[in-house]
């Protein structure tokens, strides 16, 4: 494939911890199992990506430790370029993930190695940035570094999607070199400093961002089994939820990124892509774990369901 994607953030190795309910603050509950996953934002939309048969490299940072090792060699098995992954001194990052029996989950992050994907790593590898089409980027690394990459990817002239997950505030700086912005509801209100009540409050809180990213800016509003909203300066789009039976929802957004950059690379259709992006996404909280439950690119053309704009991607 000619077009290519780099992406650039979080490895890490997701440690499951399956339950009944999740528990409260104070409260202790029995867990049923512990598994191990590899994971981070990262390298699960950059599995996605690849899994789908996107050509897709990747900068980040692993620790030397057994599961750095594991991390590195999972991405690999799935296609994703991992010639530009450094190895650190400690620890490589670490999620700590608590699903449900309704498949619902809450996710502490340790970042280690992750952190320390700086500016000097990034200037070291230029000429990767330049050599790709679209540059994809969460928060799972310093924001300092975020900010960096995706100015200087704008100078490059690349198409620029970010995921900002964990939540946090951004420049206006930053919001005027962003294509697409991909946040939750959470992540929307964070970003606009406006209460994301109802669809009304979704589309007032885009267009703000919108504005202060000069118009140009793309706001994609992923609200789980809400579906998603698409909002830009001229349009506003919502897209429904695919009914699913949901087993775990880990991976869920990372998977829609995914899908939805697949699609966009090859035909630039937003509104076929986000639907696209659905479909995978419902794919994989029909699955447990986080890379292990991204679909192929045959799973999902063979997944027959209904979109809005319809048509298999090829």
């Amino acid at each position: 494939m000619s077009n290519n994607i780099i992406v650039i953030g979080s490895i890490n190795m997701d440690i499951v911890i399956k339950t009944k309910e999740i528990p409260k603050i104070g409260e202790t509950v029995i867990g049923k199992e512990i598994i191990e996953n590899p994971g981070g934002k990262g390298a699960n939309q950059a599995v996605a990506l690849a899994k789908l048969g996107a050509e897709v490299s990747f900068l980040g940072m692993i620790g030397n430790d057994v599961n750095g090792k594991k991390l590195i060699s999972a991405m690999k098995e799935y296609g994703v370029d991992t010639s530009l992954i450094e190895t650190v001194e400690g620890s490589s990052g670490t999620a700590f993930i608590t699903v449900d029996d309704q498949g619902k989950n809450n996710i502490i992050v340790v970042p280690a190695a992750n952190y320390k994907v700086d500016k000097n790593y990034i200037n070291k590898h230029i000429d990767a940035i330049e050599k790709s089409k679209i540059v994809l980027l969460q928060h799972e690394i310093p924001i300092d570094t975020v900010k960096e990459v995706i100015l200087l990817s704008k100078k490059l002239g690349k198409t620029t999607v970010l995921n900002p997950a964990p939540a946090n505030s951004l420049e206006d700086e930053v919001l005027k070199n962003v294509d697409i912005l991909i946040p939750n509801e959470y992540e929307l209100g964070r970003i606009s400093n406006i209460e994301i009540k109802d669809r009304a409050s979704i589309i007032e809180a885009s267009r703000y961002i919108i504005d202060k990213g000069n118009g140009v800016l793309k706001v994609i509003t992923t609200l789980g089994e809400k579906g998603t909203i698409y909002v830009d300066k001229d349009k506003v789009q919502y897209f429904h939820p695919i009914p699913t039976d949901v087993v775990d929802t880990t991976a869920a957004g990372d998977s829609f990124l995914g899908g939805f950059l697949y699609s966009y690379m090859l035909t630039e259709d937003i509104f076929r892509s986000i639907d696209f992006g659905q479909k995978v996404a419902s794919l994989t909280i029909q699955r447990y774990g986080a890379q292990v439950s991204l679909p192929t690119l045959k799973e999902v053309n063979g997944y027959n369901l209904p979109n809005s704009n319809g048509g298999m991607i090829n």
